[in-house]
């Protein structure tokens, strides 16, 4: 990551407002994958696998972005004061984030291609298949997704933990960093 292109105590306009629409599409997705699957087929369910194919398109759009974003202005110098530790964990958690959310959507796009289909985005488009139709590899697909969409929750709560802990406990300023300025932020 590039340093010091950036005032050391925030992270740009543009990185925050990528930073909240990614989160707000990541909570939302994961809330409607939990629910989805562990309800009865019918038009409810269609409705929400579609609406949840729809995010995942648009999340991997908005990951392309931030990825950009983020080679391009790079990042603020690590809160002074922080411990070595919690720099390697939290390089750590950011980058498996990062390759997390663009595995996942892109994991999806090739089960659909591989189950036959495009990945739809909100019935505006779709994007077309990339591969030939391959039932078994779909399921396979599709099996990966599906874990690692838990692993997604897991990278979530830690991410969110992290930050309920600077904020609330630590109350060293990491948070304001990415928080809009009508928020509280920096």
């Amino acid at each position: 990551m590039t340093y010091g292109t950036l005032p050391p105590d925030r992270y740009p306009p543009l990185s925050k407002l990528l930073h909240w629409l990614v989160a707000l599409c990541v909570l939302l997705i994961l809330a409607i994958a939990l629910v989805m699957t562990r309800i009865p087929d019918g038009p409810f369910k269609d409705s929400l696998f579609n609406f949840h194919k729809g995010l995942g398109v648009l999340i991997l759009f908005l990951i392309v972005l931030r990825i950009i974003n983020r080679i391009l202005t790079g990042a603020p110098a690590p809160e002074p004061g922080l411990a070595r530790w919690q720099k390697a964990a939290s390089s750590a958690v950011h980058g498996l984030l990062y390759v997390t959310l663009l595995a996942m959507p892109i994991i999806a796009w090739l089960g659909m291609s591989t189950f036959g289909e495009g990945a739809p985005f909100f019935g505006l488009f779709s994007l077309p298949p990339i591969t030939g139709k391959d039932e078994a590899m779909s399921e396979t697909l599709f099996t990966i997704h599906h874990w690692l969409g838990y692993f997604l929750i897991l990278l979530v709560a830690m991410h969110i933990g992290a930050a309920m802990q600077h904020y609330f406990i630590h109350k060293d300023g990491v948070v304001q960093r990415m928080l809009p300025r009508a928020l509280g932020g920096r």
